[in-house]
């Protein structure tokens, strides 16, 4: 049952810096893990970032420290903040939601993709 919907996605100089930023219809106490996967033409989706319930994250290698994830449980977004963006990160992002329980992935849920294009 829970929503998302992205937004932040634009065209940015190489160099740049743009924040996106993710809203999810259901409480945030009820969602284990929210997290950004982002996808190119011709490749396969890949992690972004995630943020969990006890507000650890983790990061994709390529971030470099770049990135950096957050959330507020109040409004029950989740945003992504992407600095020295280069052409390589050009692709539509997702924001995604996962409902755990016992180790087991209750549902999982993406929004739309918002798309974010580095020019050089």
């Amino acid at each position: 049952q829970v929503q998302l919907v992205e937004s932040g996605g634009g065209l940015v100089q190489s160099g740049g810096s743009l924040r996106l930023s993710c809203a999810a219809s259901e409480t945030s106490s009820s969602i284990d893990v929210m997290g950004w996967y982002r996808q190119a033409p011709g490749k396969q989706r890949e992690l972004v970032a995630r943020i969990f319930s006890n507000n650890s994250k983790n990061y994709a290698d390529f971030v470099k420290g770049r990135f950096t994830i957050s959330k507020d449980n109040a409004k029950n977004t989740v945003s992504l903040q992407m600095n020295s963006l280069g052409p390589e990160d050009t692709a539509v992002y997702y924001c995604y939601a996962e409902v755990v329980a016992g180790g087991n992935i209750l549902g999982a849920y993406w929004g739309q993709g918002t798309q974010v294009t580095v020019s050089s």
